[in-house]
C-alpha cells in the first residue's frame, strides 16, 4: 500500500505543481489577470505541502524523484492543455526520467 500512497501523492503533487505553473503562465503571459496569477500562487503552495506527506523521510529523496514526474507530467499537461504534440525524444526522456523515480524511490534497500 506504500507504494500506492506514495504514486497517488505524485499524481496530486505533479497536478498542484504543474497546475499552478500553468495558472501563473497563463495569468502573465496569456494576460488573464491576477486572479489567475493568484489561484496558481495557492496551487504550488499546494505542491509543497502534498510533497510532506509523501512516506519516505528524506527530503533531497523525493524532490529528485518528483522531478521525473515533472517531466512526464508536464509533457501530458501540455497534451492535454495547449494541445502540444511530443515528439520521440520527448517519450524517451519521460520514460527515462519514470525509470529514474522507480530506482530512486521504490529500489529495496537495506
Amino acid at each position: 500500500m506504500t507504494v500506492a500512497r506514495s504514486l497517488l501523492l505524485f499524481a496530486l503533487a505533479a497536478l498542484a505543481e504543474i497546475g499552478g505553473a500553468w495558472l501563473v503562465w497563463q495569468g502573465v503571459r496569456e494576460h488573464r489577470g491576477i486572479a489567475w496569477i493568484g489561484a496558481g500562487v495557492v496551487a504550488l503552495g499546494l505542491y509543497g505541502f502534498v510533497a510532506t506527506l509523501q512516506p519516505d523521510a528524506h527530503f533531497g529523496r523525493i524532490l529528485a524523484a518528483y522531478g521525473g514526474v515533472f517531466v512526464a507530467g508536464s509533457l501530458l499537461w501540455g497534451m492535454a492543455l495547449d494541445g502540444y504534440r511530443p515528439d520521440r525524444y520527448d517519450v524517451i526522456g519521460a520514460l527515462v526520467c519514470l525509470a529514474g523515480v522507480a530506482v530512486i524511490m521504490y529500489a529495496p534497500r537495506t
